[in-house]
């Protein structure tokens, strides 16, 4: 197992196996988790022999940024690549203003679960070249220690958002929690962490068992059956009745209020007709609904609909007495949508290796 996928208890039995005193343990975390140390030799308050023996046993490399790009609203988004030569995305959100106007200091972080992804929604980037893997816990964490080391920032928020669906991976998502969770590791508060979902019904309803008190966003796109079948073959499995019962048992359990996560596609789902019944399902678990204009993915058909469009769709939904947020742009110009610089990066390496 990767170094940063180990917990407290892993480092302790691997101390006692090398005739080491438990709070070496704590030591580690303490380099790995707070200072951020990314070589065993940064780690000086540990004795020679066993920083040496460390790097005999974690000889990989942890994830590697081989790309950023920024935008002009501070949107940044990285391409790390793994050990096995595999890569994935993650994107630093800048913070938004606060309701009474001033702007938050919580920036929020989109990280990535799986390389790939293996259920194929039809405006999606992350699925066009195929799942390739889970991540291991480590990769999930490390996402996130990489960017505050690179970027200077603390993260806020954390959003298991990215390339992937987080529950189809779910005993390494669970890892990564109470890693990212403990404070041992990185002490983020389950409350600042959202598992976001596609829709797949029974692992909701694991989630819901947990007693982390960690949020849940649905990645809902559709307000009808007939859209999210066109979109999300995840929904032929899972039909919106079983969903929406699955997020009464975590709105029940967690006494939370669920997101749901709408795209804006033109003439796809952007009717009037999509904003009531979409407001019906919101009203039904009292969720709350963030509206997303589609980002143009190359490769992809769905345009996003025009600005008055969008506003017509939001101010639909408020009269319905929906609790709605519509998200302003924020990063279309680095392709922040999941999966995109990705497959750019590998469509950009393609044509090159073409062209020799």
């Amino acid at each position: 197992m990767d170094l940063v996928s180990l917990t407290l208890s892993d480092w302790e039995a691997r101390m006692r196996e090398l005739g080491q005193p438990k709070f070496r343990a704590k030591q580690i975390l303490g380099w790995i988790h707070r200072k951020r140390a990314m070589a065993w030799d940064a780690m000086t308050d540990l004795p020679a022999d066993l920083r040496s023996r460390l790097t005999e046993e974690f000889p990989e490399p942890r994830l590697v940024a081989i790309l950023e790009t920024g935008s002009a609203d501070t949107t940044r988004k990285f391409l790390f690549r793994l050990a096995d030569g595999q890569s994935v995305e993650t994107v630093l959100i800048p913070a938004s203003p606060a309701s009474n106007g001033e702007m938050s200091d919580r920036r929020t972080l989109c990280v990535s679960t799986q390389v790939g992804c293996a259920y194929g929604c039809k405006f999606c980037a992350s699925g066009l070249g195929g799942w390739k893997r889970n991540l291991s816990a480590g990769e999930i964490v490390d996402q996130l220690l990489q960017v505050e080391s690179i970027a200077g920032e603390r993260v806020g928020n954390l959003v298991f958002m990215g390339m992937g669906e987080p529950l189809a991976n779910f005993d390494n998502l669970l890892r990564s929690i109470e890693i990212l969770n403990a404070p041992w590791g990185v002490a983020l508060g389950a409350r600042h962490m959202t598992v976001s979902t596609s829709g797949l019904a029974p692992q909701i309803r694991k989630l819901a068992e947990l007693p982390t008190q960690i949020r849940l966003a649905v990645s809902l796109h559709g307000a009808t059956d007939d859209i999210r079948n066109r979109i999300m073959p995840v929904n032929a499995k899972y039909p919106l009745v079983e969903l929406l019962d699955a997020c009464e048992t975590f709105h029940r359990a967690k006494k939370q209020r669920v997101t749901f996560e709408y795209i804006l596609i033109r003439d796809l789902n952007d009717a009037p007709e999509q904003a009531l019944a979409l407001a019906t399902l919101a009203r039904r678990i009292d969720a709350k609904v963030n509206l997303i204009p589609c980002n143009p993915v190359e490769g992809l058909p769905w345009e996003r609909p025009a600005t008055v469009r969008q506003e017509a769709f939001l101010q639909a939904l408020l009269r319905a007495g929906t609790n709605v947020t519509l998200r302003r742009e924020k990063g279309s110009d680095i392709a922040a949508a999941c999966g995109q610089l990705r497959l750019q990066t590998e469509n950009s390496v393609a044509r090159e290796d073409a062209t020799r």
